[in-house]
């Protein structure tokens, strides 16, 4: 089974709001936690689009960091990360990772005369930490997933470079019924 998860469009490589969801492959006995796996998998083979789109115009991506809820609490999410872009994936040490980059920039702006820091690099140093443990690609999860991906990047291409049209199509007939 194979989603694009772009119940918002798709912000970011084909920059396109008006793109929606497709889940392919159900069937009468589909159940619920394979609908959910998907759903999972087609975020991870998102962020593998948007690093390769990174790379392919020469900005290498050398280390993923996750931090938040989802790194904090979905072992299998971050897992399933890991073994699509076949990339270690480090946790931060903070649960409030974003309120410390914060505090960080604000140790920066206050400058060392006043006990804070010259530059960012500097506050990283001493301020932010990463969590000892990390998630590592399974060699033979990441073979099914590079399978599972290709099929993943056809469909991102047939909906969502020009191909077929069809997302757009339903959203304009949605809307001339409402009109009507």
């Amino acid at each position: 089974m194979l989603a694009l998860d772009w119940w918002n469009g798709n912000r970011s490589v084909l920059v396109d709001a008006d793109l929606t969801g497709v889940l392919i492959g159900c069937t009468l006995t589909t159940k619920p936690e394979e609908i959910y796996r998907a759903l999972i998998e087609a975020t991870a083979f998102g962020t593998n689009m948007i690093i390769e789109t990174f790379e392919s115009n020469g900005v290498p991506i050398k280390e993923l960091y996750a931090c938040g809820g989802i790194a904090e609490k979905d072992e299998f999410m971050m897992q399933v990360y890991a073994d699509v872009t076949n990339r270690e994936i480090r946790i931060s040490a903070s649960p409030q990772t974003v309120a410390l980059g914060s505090a960080m920039f604000g140790a920066v702006a206050a400058g060392k005369e006043k006990g804070g820091y010259d530059s960012i690099f500097e506050a990283a140093k001493y301020m932010a930490k990463i969590k000892e443990e990390y998630y590592k690609p399974i060699p033979e999860n990441v073979e099914v997933y590079k399978k599972l991906y290709d099929e993943y990047k056809l469909l991102h291409d047939y909906f969502g470079r020009g191909t077929n049209n069809v997302m757009k199509r339903l959203k304009d007939i949605k809307k001339a019924k409402t009109e009507a």
